[in-house]
């Protein structure tokens, strides 16, 4: 088995949690079917079949209204390299993309290449013009497409889009910009330029290598002819069929990155919308309902699917506005039942974002001061900034020495996923003098910006609260998964379940190579397996928080397994590469096979019962049994706190000596076990 050392950074474990999707605000622009990868035309009304890179050498000179309305004529004999970019100012990836078409501009002005930036969408304006150029320094030409006619004469079909024509008027080149960002791909760094080796060929008077490419992005917003005579319009069916399914992401301050509660905005996404819609990638939920219900479900019905292609189909008419539904009320600020008891930041001062790169996971400890026991009902983690947060979750560090549940997860913000509301008498408990743990992971959009999370808490009385709630966790670190291999299990299952309580909802987790996944229970008097829990088509982009419409009751469960399956052939279109074996790691391009379980425990039957009334001395050591305690720590915790995960010691310490050590069974050593253990002779 090939391995190589490694040490995990403290809580890092969860690195991949709940959602990586690198572009998540690009989850709806991009074209992930296998009928795109295999070049069929989609069922989509603005689907333009694009000639050939090489067999049309008719004039492309064309015309744009720049943001005051003035004429701007490009001639495309008038440079010897013309770079046309097809824009839009709400599209994720024409804004990822802004700087480096920008460079390209800087990098060969006075070369004889001309770029230009046509905005070919019904719904950008003259002043969402200036403000993208503003917004991301863009000093190359810039202009609004008026009625789809350079696009139409380009047939392009994606923002952002690319095409490169000579002086005589040859496309020479039509693609992407380069293989940076891919349908739920993020490289830290593009593997081929393609725009830029288009270019640096024709100016060194070479054929174009590589003349065509799959364009990414959003489909360009094209003008419609309504029918009136259409049984659906946006009045009497689409505005509800959207307030239903779209609008509480898809409106202004959410995470959406375009609004949908605007007529005009709306008829310009409205083939994108019926793309992502009829792949099914649109709205996202992932788990089938043949085991389960789930509460927190995002389902369209065929209905309204079909209410969706039929209005499409008839060029999106407006209808009666008598007939057009209230947008629901928007819920600023705090999704939870009251204003919070409690608001924490992760810091005073921002943390700036840069506008490229990776950005390393970033920890932020906060002291809450907590001065006595707390019982959180509901808690909900608000990005600052939700552009650049991919996502945060915040644990709870106790002080040393106090027994404590689970994983210490207390909430999580990931793009996407509402804030999750305990039932009623459900609770997680803080112990005073814990501390927070920020674990904050930023994904650059192109503008640097910066950023200050928090989270806020409802405190209920510990009278009322009925049933403590933690998180458990099923894992299995110790896999292989070979080389091009299209279906390779992996199983896990939670160490130690409670002997009383139910099980409230399920997180899975996985990476690129995630296929599906599996959970089941297997019941005690029967000894069967029941699923639980089946995700036939695991999206890495979207981490749900499946919550049971009915708890699951675990005194009935013996275990909580686990069945992850990955793909690691050439076949998966998001494997970074197929060609090398894949084991455990933090980063996208390697693999995690975990579940979370939010589970909740009746009070008295769990830290309560296990708790003694008098904290035991301290453990008295020598000198020599001192250092070595005082060592251990120093070895296995990485970022000094005193704590020491599971998941962060060397494989070979897991296997065979941490549970002499972890005399709770948390899967955490504190200082007070390992100078226990050390006493006890334990090396």
């Amino acid at each position: 088995m090939s391995a190589r050392p490694r040490r995990s950074q403290p809580l890092k474990f969860l690195s991949g949690l709940l959602i990586k999707l690198m572009l998540v605000l690009w989850a709806i622009g991009v074209a992930t079917s296998d009928r795109l990868h295999a070049g069929e035309p989609t069922d989509s009304a603005a689907s333009v079949a694009a000639p050939p890179p090489d067999s049309s050498h008719a004039p492309y000179d064309f015309d744009l209204r720049d943001q005051d309305g003035n004429r701007l004529s490009v001639r495309v004999g008038d440079a010897d390299v013309t770079v046309v970019c097809f824009l839009g100012t709400e599209c994720p990836l024409a804004r990822l993309y802004a700087g480096r078409l920008e460079k390209l501009h800087q990098d060969f002005a006075g070369r004889g290449v001309q770029v230009v930036g046509a905005f070919s969408n019904r719904q950008d304006s003259a002043a969402d013009m200036a403000k993208y150029a503003t917004e991301y320094g863009v000093t190359f030409p810039l202009g609004k497409d008026e009625a789809n006619r350079v696009a139409d004469l380009y047939a392009a079909q994606r923002t952002p889009e690319v095409v490169v024509v000579d002086k005589e008027s040859r496309i020479c080149y039509r693609g992407r910009i380069d293989d940076q960002y891919l349908p739920g791909v993020a490289r830290p760094q593009p593997e081929t330029h393609d725009l830029l080796n288009a270019v640096e060929d024709l100016v060194a008077g070479r054929e174009v290598a590589v003349p065509a490419t799959e364009p990414q992005g959003c489909l360009i917003g094209r003008e419609k002819q309504p029918n009136s005579d259409s049984d659906v319009t946006y009045c009497g069916q689409i505005a509800a069929v959207l307030n239903r399914n779209c609008v509480e992401c898809h409106r202004t301050g959410e995470i959406g990155p375009f609004a949908l509660t605007d007529y005009d905005e709306v008829v310009g996404w409205s083939d994108m919308m019926l793309e992502v819609v009829e792949q099914r990638r649109m709205p996202p939920w992932h788990a089938d309902d043949q085991h389960a219900r789930f509460k927190n479900a995002r389902q369209m019905t065929d209905e309204d699917r079909q209410l969706l292609q039929q209005w499409v189909a008839a060029g999106c008419p407006y209808g009666n506005p008598a007939d057009r539904p209230e947008t629901p009320a928007v819920v600023t600020g705090w999704h939870l039942p009251r204003d919070p008891d409690l608001i924490v930041a992760m810091r005073p001062q921002p943390f700036p974002v840069p506008a490229e790169g990776t950005v390393d996971y970033q920890y932020f400890v906060v002291d809450p001061q907590l001065d006595k026991d707390c019982w959180v009902t509901a808690a909900q983690v608000v990005p600052g900034n939700r552009s650049v947060v991919h996502h945060a979750i915040v644990f709870i560090r106790p002080p040393d020495g106090v027994r404590f549940r689970g994983l210490g997860w207390l909430a999580a913000y990931v793009p996407g996923q509402r804030a999750y509301m305990l039932p009623p008498g459900h609770a997680r408990f803080i112990p005073a003098g814990s501390k927070f743990v920020f674990q904050m992971h930023y994904t650059p959009t192109g503008q640097a910006t910066d950023d200050v999370t928090r989270i806020g808490l409802l405190f209920g009385d510990e009278s009322e609260v009925t049933h403590e709630t933690f998180t458990l966790i099923g894992i299995d670190q110790e896999f292989e998964i070979p080389p091009q291999v299209a279906d390779f299990p992996v199983t896990g299952k939670v160490r130690r379940l409670p002997q009383q309580g139910e099980l409230l909802a399920i997180v899975p987790h996985m990476h690129l190579r995630g296929k599906s996944v599996e959970v089941s229970r297997v019941l005690k008097d029967r000894g069967e397996s029941e699923v639980v829990l089946n995700v036939p088509r695991y999206d890495f982009n979207w981490q749900h928080i499946y919550a049971l419409e009915q708890p699951i009751d675990l005194s009935e469960v013996v275990d909580l397994t686990f069945t992850a399956h990955f793909d690691n052939s050439s076949a998966n279109p998001f494997n970074p590469d197929p060609s090398q074996a894949v084991l455990w790691g933090d980063q996208t391009w390697e693999e995690m096979a975990v579940v979370f379980f939010e589970v909740a425990e009746p009070r008295g039957h769990g830290r309560e019962a296990e708790a003694t009334t008098t904290p035991p001395a301290a453990t008295q050591l020598n000198a020599e049994q001192s250092a070595r305690a005082a060592q251990i720590i120093k070895n296995f915790d990485a970022n000094g706190d005193g704590i020491v995960e599971r998941l962060e010691t060397p494989l070979s310490f897991r296997r065979f000596g941490f549970w002499r050590y972890d005399t709770d069974g948390d899967e955490r050593l504190t200082e007070a076990e390992v100078r226990a253990a050390v006493a006890k002779g334990g090396k």
